[in-house]
Formats: structure tokens, C-alpha cells, sequence
């Protein structure tokens, strides 16, 4: 017998979310406004928006600013990387706390904040561009669903019975 639930299903993790999006830097440039289809607490939407989105329903429409500690998560714990002083210009001075922004392997900009230099290594700690920016968002929820396929019943499995 089908399940009919008769309020509307709510934004939890493991459901497959649709929402309209607009986001942009606060007092800055936009930075996507499309439908975006997600599972919710899959991590790949920015938490700060997943906890606003948490409960609820098709619909419902909210708006605010991600301060930006919950838009792209507290910079000092984005990834660190061990570099050679090779890979830097000779001339530019590393010191611990300076940021940079270097190209990486997909021509992307990428922010190096140094971390520690120790003769010929440096330890720099790879920070997202939008890490240090509040992000002003609108978004509608279009659907919520549940991602699972619905139990099949038994005899569709056509199963043999054991003699």
C-alpha cells in the first residue's frame, strides 16, 4: 500500500532538494542564479545555506546574508599544503599571515595564505577566493523529495522458493 503524506516533506539530510538560488557577494559582483538540484547534507552546498534551509517545505522563500565563517567554512581549517621556497619569485618575501593569489594546475585563481616557512619549505594553507566575504542569498524551494526508490513488491522479484 503507497504512503500518502499529508503535510508537505520537509528539508532534512538525505532528501533530494530543488531550489532556486541567487547568490552574491555582499555589495559585490553575483555569483550564480539557477535551479540547483542537491542532497541535502551531502555537502555540496555552502553550509551556511543548508542550515538555512533545514525544515523546510516546497515553497517556502527566505533570504538574508552567510556571514562568511558559515559560507566557505572558517579559513584556517581549508587545507594545507607543503611547497618548496623554489616555487615562489625569488624576490618576494614570505612571511606567515600574508595571502596570495597564485593560478592552480586548472588556471583558477587560488588564495596561498602562508603558514610557516622553515628554510626551504613553506607551509601554506589553500583558502577559497570568497572565504573572507559575506554572501547575500534569496532562494525558493521548488520540490523536496526522498531520494530512495519506494520498497518492490515481493512478487515483482519473481524469486524462486526454496525446495
Amino acid at each position: 500500500m503507497a504512503r500518502v503524506y499529508r503535510r508537505g516533506v520537509k528539508i532534512e539530510n538525505g532528501r533530494r532538494v530543488t531550489v532556486k538560488v541567487d547568490l552574491a557577494v555582499v555589495g559585490g559582483a553575483s555569483l550564480e542564479k539557477s535551479t540547483v538540484e542537491y542532497i541535502h547534507g551531502a555537502g555540496t552546498m555552502l553550509p551556511g545555506l543548508e542550515k538555512v534551509l533545514t525544515g523546510l517545505e516546497k515553497s517556502a522563500k527566505r533570504d538574508g546574508v552567510i556571514k562568511a565563517k558559515d559560507a566557505f567554512g572558517n579559513p584556517s581549517m581549508h587545507p594545507l599544503k607543503k611547497m618548496k621556497r623554489t616555487e615562489f619569485p625569488k624576490d618576494l618575501k614570505l612571511v606567515p599571515g600574508e595571502q596570495m593569489i597564485a593560478k592552480g594546475a586548472n588556471d583558477m585563481n587560488v588564495v596561498l595564505r602562508i603558514e610557516k616557512v622553515a628554510g626551504d619549505d613553506v607551509d601554506v594553507r589553500l583558502v577559497h577566493p570568497l572565504a573572507e566575504k559575506d554572501i547575500k542569498y534569496a532562494v525558493e524551494v521548488i520540490q523536496v523529495s526522498d531520494p530512495r526508490p519506494p520498497p518492490m513488491p515481493g512478487g515483482a522479484l519473481e524469486l524462486e522458493e526454496d525446495p
